[in-house]
């Protein structure tokens, strides 16, 4: 078994194993905890009550973070004629409109976070599934990046403003970002709560028992801090 360093270490004496905290406090040991040179991102992680390998009990969504990832985004939007001209007025960072675009793509280039598709488009990018799969860039309508070009301004700026998606893994986990260590306690705390009110949202018709059954936090590199469930679920998000 590896050893941790002495940073990791010393932040990890600073939380109890055994305790669930409450969301706020969580959050406050998350940064307290942090120990990188560099500005850690806070990710969630959720172990779920759920059977991923039945078709009635996936969550797939996204939420709209209210204060963001505390990263520049960078947007790449498949479209033709018109609605290529609305992703690029819309803030597109690029604009896949030819074939030239999907053999770059094909050959590996992926120098952009988010990709998203007028559905014309899905022909020529379901040729990239080898490329983008594998990457979570793949454009699909359950996760809102397949959208009509009257659309894409709006989906455009929810990308670059913090829109993320989350979904059940095969493991029956979330693992969703909410910010970085840097953040105020007060955004990360409504970041949390947005992501909270939308997985409840998320709960399929066919859960049965405990929908969530554990929540950790933590920063890269940083120990895990338990989160009281209860709490979690309860908490309240800020109206956008």
């Amino acid at each position: 078994m590896p050893k941790h360093g002495k940073n990791y270490t010393a932040a990890r004496e600073k939380v109890s194993q055994d305790q669930a905290y409450a969301p706020e406090k969580a959050l406050e040991l998350v940064k307290e905890t942090s120990f990188t040179k560099f500005d850690a991102t806070v990710e969630v992680h959720l172990r779920m009550g759920l059977d991923p390998r039945q078709a009635d009990q996936q969550v797939r969504d996204v939420v709209v973070l209210p204060h963001g990832l505390g990263k520049t985004v960078r947007v790449l939007v498949f479209a033709q004629g018109e609605a290529a001209n609305r992703a690029q007025e819309g803030g597109a960072d690029y604009v896949a409109d030819s074939d030239e675009w999907i053999t770059r793509i094909q050959g590996g280039w992926t120098d952009f976070d988010v990709a998203i598709a007028t559905p014309d488009m899905m022909g020529k990018a379901g040729r990239l599934g080898r490329v983008l799969g594998p990457r979570g860039l793949m454009p699909n309508p359950k996760a809102g990046t397949v959208v009509a070009a009257e659309d894409l301004p709006r989906v455009i700026n929810e990308a670059k403003a913090g829109r993320v998606e989350f979904r059940l893994d095969k493991t029956a986990n979330l693992h969703v970002p909410i910010g970085k260590v840097s953040f105020e306690h007060k955004k990360l705390n409504e970041n949390l709560a947005a992501l909270m009110d939308a997985i409840r949202k998320a709960k399929p018709a066919a859960a049965k028992g405990s929908y969530i059954r554990r929540i950790t936090l933590t920063s890269t590199m940083g120990p895990a801090i338990k989160v009281d469930v209860n709490l979690a679920q309860n908490m309240e998000a800020k109206e956008l």
